[in-house]
């Protein structure tokens, strides 16, 4: 049943560099949630929360595809041995400013900066694998679904993480703890030069395109935005859903319950030797995962939340695996790497469209009434499938 993943995992070096890659982007399950626990400890706003969440999105939406296309053109190694230091180093600004109570534009500034530098690091994870296994499409979708299980896994673990720090210990505690886990990620990913893609040189006669000027990546792309719209509004729900129940503990427990039915669908996902094409499967689990999260605005306890986000964290997964896919195939083998940064992009950029009104919603009439939010996402995302249905179609039939 398994035979996929250990034929995976015995490709050369790619145990080694899968636990480094997942140890460097672990954080990025935990910072978010660090700094709502720090902007709301000080500050109490959600709105004020959900904003900064939003405007940092939006700079790093803008600036980790910059990063990936010279990780394609200088190496892996180069840009991360250039960006991380200056990301850590500027959010440890932002804890110490905003613990002095420094003006809000000078603490905010101080992660607006620190998101310029974030890479994409789970893009370059995914490089390597396609770098690694050639042109064997099965283990690639094997691969996909395998790195799609452990990002659901650093999304279980890392809330978890970032939650009981900040409970136990101080609302800081969660970021200091992720940037420990970046620096030995980061420092291990950067030193297996064996399974580092070969900088490709573009010649300079030919003229170079934007990623985004491939419709088939912009059918994805634009789904993706509202997907991310719905995580970031989610996220802050549960959050705010957790404190108004009295029970900040149960913010990690819920994300990582979340988590654990995205998870479990992504192994189940790389098992399969799929008859459909990555598009049909796309378009199908945008529609299931809308059907699946009609129960979270009925929702009155902690524990019947924790089913319904484990029932909707099914449909996670493996649409975006196939998303992937689609995207990847369309893209040159020079634009791999920024292709898969912009799809990401795109799940990163949506969480800035809904935390303002998220948190505007949860302050002024609770968090309940705020899961509406989520859903209207998602029935968005399917909205912007219908300019690209002549495009679904073509790829739908290759």
């Amino acid at each position: 049943m398994f035979t996929p993943y250990r034929k995976l995992l015995a490709t050369p070096g790619a145990l080694r560099f899968s636990i480094a890659g997942s140890l460097a982007r672990l954080p990025i399950s935990m910072t978010g949630l660090s700094i709502t626990f720090v902007i709301v400890h000080i500050k109490h706003s959600y709105t004020l929360a959900g904003t900064v969440a939003a405007g940092a999105a939006l700079i790093a939406t803008m600036f980790s595809p910059i990063w990936s296309r010279y990780a394609d053109r200088l190496g892996q190694r180069k840009v991360l041995r250039f960006t991380i230091p200056f990301y850590i180093i500027f959010d440890l600004i932002f804890l110490l400013t905003i613990s002095k109570h420094a003006p809000t534009y000078i603490w905010m500034s101080s992660i607006f900066i620190a998101e310029i530098f974030l890479p994409n690091i789970g893009g370059l994870v995914r490089r390597r694998w396609l770098w690694s296994l050639g042109e064997d499409r099965v283990l690639i979708n094997t691969a996909y679904s395998y790195e799609a299980f452990i990002d659901e896994l650093i999304f279980m673990i890392g809330p978890l993480l970032a939650s009981t720090a900040a409970t136990f210990i101080a609302p800081a505690a969660g970021m200091i703890l992720a940037f420990t886990f970046m620096a030995i990620g980061t420092t291990l990913f950067i030193s297996q030069r064996a399974t580092e893609p070969a900088p490709f040189v573009q010649p300079k006669d030919v003229k170079r395109t934007h990623v985004l000027g491939n419709p088939i990546v912009r059918a994805v792309f634009f789904p993706f935005i509202f997907l991310g719209a719905f995580f970031g509004s989610v996220t802050l729900v549960i959050v705010a859903y957790a404190q108004e129940h009295h029970d900040t503990a149960w913010t990690g427990l819920l994300l990582a319950i979340w988590a654990a039915g995205s998870g479990i669908a992504a192994i189940i996902n790389g098992i399969i030797k799929w008859k459909i094409s990555d598009a049909s499967r796309f378009r199908l689990n945008l529609i299931g995962i809308v059907v699946v999260t009609i129960p979270l605005p009925f929702i009155h306890s902690l524990w019947m939340l924790g089913i319904a986000l484990f029932i909707s964290g099914f449909g996670v997964a493996p649409l975006i695996v196939a998303g992937y896919n689609v995207a990847e195939k369309s893209a040159a083998p020079e634009k791999v790497t920024e292709t898969l940064a912009w799809v990401i992009a795109g799940l990163t950029l949506g969480s800035v469209l809904p935390g303002t009104l998220t948190g505007h919603i949860i302050d002024h009439s609770g968090a309940t009434r705020a899961f509406l939010i989520p859903f209207a996402t998602l029935v968005l995302a399917n909205i912007t499938t219908l300019p690209f249905l002549r495009t679904w179609r073509r790829i739908a039939e290759h």
